[in-house]
């Protein structure tokens, strides 16, 4: 992949609809943590994505605007687990998330480029900021692998920054846990969201996948393994 020496080696890791969907619905309040607990024929069998979870990287990536959503602000401190986290925030996380982070975090990493974050009145052993004038996610990443020796890093962030990561190169492979339910609607987020192609020239940006594996789970779950643009892997 392109710039891997550079960074850590990646993995998108999602739970998602076999239409692709990784929230239930366009709003806030819907989300597959909360949902998928209650909808008979997907609850048996869910316990099996949480399970590989525990199986991920010890590093973390995801956005603010989705732990805003799952409550971090509001939540009470954590106990601490051996994963360190990344974190891609502007505007979504107060104080209390941030502080929420720091306790759950081996390191806790925030990667903003709003210099008024609430994050820098935190003083914590473990908090580090990369505070960039403009997101460069590629430059974080070199970052997250030569100051803070991140080898290997799990995705979980929502469809526009999985989009993002995907058009710039940034993801080596797929470990994606398919839910036996459709959900539609076309405003829902899907796997990988953010700006439609236009153009040929834009075909470039598509990730090509190959097929490592394909599990058939219990309750009617899959478990879809890919590598990423494997025709870019330097030998």
């Amino acid at each position: 992949m392109k710039d891997r020496i550079n960074r850590p080696v990646t993995t998108l890791f999602m739970l998602m609809s076999a239409d692709g969907k990784i929230s239930t619905g366009v709003s806030d309040e819907r989300d597959v943590d909360k949902d998928f607990p209650l909808i008979p024929g997907v609850k048996e069998g869910l316990h099996q994505y949480y399970e590989l979870e525990q199986q991920t990287d010890l590093w973390s990536f995801n956005s603010g605007r989705v732990q805003a959503k799952l409550g971090v602000n509001e939540k009470e401190k954590p106990e601490k687990t051996p994963v360190s986290f990344v974190l891609a925030d502007n505007t979504h996380l107060n104080e209390n998330g941030i502080r929420y982070f720091c306790a759950r975090s081996k390191e806790f990493v925030l990667i903003t480029s709003n210099q008024n974050h609430p994050a820098f009145q935190v003083k914590e052993d473990n908090l580090h900021i990369i505070l960039q004038e403009k997101t460069d996610f590629p430059e974080a990443l070199r970052i997250l692998k030569e100051e803070y020796g991140c080898e290997r890093l799990t995705v979980q962030s929502g469809g526009t920054l999985n989009s993002i990561f995907v058009r710039e190169g940034l993801i080596d492979s797929l470990d994606i846990v398919v839910a036996p339910v459709l959900i539609g609607g076309k405003d829902t987020p899907t796997l990988i969201d953010g700006e439609s192609l236009e153009t040929g020239e834009d075909l470039a940006k598509l990730g090509i996948l190959k097929l490592l594996s394909c599990d058939v789970l219990g309750d009617s779950y899959l478990r879809l393994r890919y590598q990423v643009n494997p025709k870019e892997e330097k030998e």
